[in-house]
């Protein structure tokens, strides 16, 4: 059985489905999770985990940080 392991966070559904996009098109499959527990019939816009084999980690890392706009990323430095 493959770990899965936390790559982002998304504060949508939306978000977390182009995020996915960009690792399927580096090959790396991923799922969705949501962040937060909710009202099951309220789905729309949940925080979402979006999740990869921990093997593929660091490859997903860097095709999400290669592919995401600089200005929307939360700069560390």
């Amino acid at each position: 059985m493959t770990t899965l392991v936390q790559v982002a966070l998304a504060e949508s559904v939306a978000e977390a489905e182009e995020i996915q996009e960009i690792l399927k098109a580096v090959g790396i499959e991923s799922e969705l999770e949501t962040a937060v527990e909710h009202h099951p019939r309220e789905t729309e816009d949940a925080p979402q985990k979006v999740l990869v084999p921990e093997s593929a980690l660091a490859e997903a890392q860097h095709a999400i940080e290669a592919l995401t706009d600089p200005d929307d990323l939360i700069s560390g430095e």
